[in-house]
């Protein structure tokens, strides 16, 4: 009989995609973040924000790109740095 954690990732696979597929294509973009030079002008906020970005980007490449959640979620992180600034 299923649990209520292995309904939830069944659940999650069905719109973030397989956990593997998305950590690797998160990692990459956040290698070519973290690269750049204009990284370190960051303050922690604007990183954090590009890393939760990156995050919701590997969720829509490995998972539904159609579910609405990950673009909101985009969204509202950038307009946080954008309120601060």
């Amino acid at each position: 009989m299923p649990t209520p954690t292995d309904n939830l990732l069944a659940e999650r696979h069905a719109t973030h995609g397989d956990y593997a597929e998305h950590a690797q294509i998160t990692q990459d973009l956040k290698i070519v973040m973290t690269s750049s030079p204009g990284y370190a002008r960051l303050n922690p906020a604007q990183r954090e924000t590009l890393d939760m970005t990156a995050h919701k980007i590997g969720r829509i490449l490995a998972g539904d790109p159609n579910f609405k959640d990950h673009w909101d979620d985009i969204a509202g992180y950038n307009i946080l740095v954008a309120r601060m600034l």
